[in-house]
Order: C-alpha cells, then structure tokens, then sequence
C-alpha cells in the first residue's frame, strides 16, 4: 500500500489525518491531539490545513443542524489500526 505521510517527525499519514477528521477532529489542533501530528517541527501542519480544507467539519454540521456536538474526540487508534 502506498502511505503518503504528512508528518514525518511522529509517522502520521495522510489517511490517518484524514480519518481523525471523520472522526470530529476539524483544526490542526484537534489533530494534534488525536496524533501528535504538528506537534514536533511543525512543517506538517500547512498541510494538515489544506487536508482539513478539503472537507465539511462534522462538529460544524452537527452545530448548525441544533444537534448535541461531540465533548472529546474518541482516542486516537494505533498506527497499525489506523493505516
């Protein structure tokens, strides 16, 4: 399988960024979190923006549509789960 990684300091991928934003994350920060991507030398996190840019935020659909939002992310998965 070819794995792009966005962020080389803690192996982070690109499908992993994305699946934490499924998953509620919608800011860089909120991917930190859940990776610890960003968190190191910070090149990554320019493109963690434009990852995030690409898609709807779940967190902002839930809110405009009156729902209950999310309190916490769930716990980030493993790397090998998440890959």
């Amino acid at each position: 399988m070819n794995r792009v990684y966005v962020c080389s300091c803690f192996g982070v991928t690109e499908q992993q960024v994305k699946q934490h934003a499924e998953n509620g994350a919608c800011t860089p920060r909120q991917i930190a979190s859940a990776s610890k991507a960003g968190t190191d030398c910070g090149s990554c996190v320019r493109s963690i923006q434009a990852i995030l840019g690409r898609g709807t935020c779940p967190r902002r659909e839930l809110a405009e549509q009156g729902k209950p939002v999310l309190a916490e992310l769930s716990p980030a998965r493993s790397l090998e789960e998440a890959a």
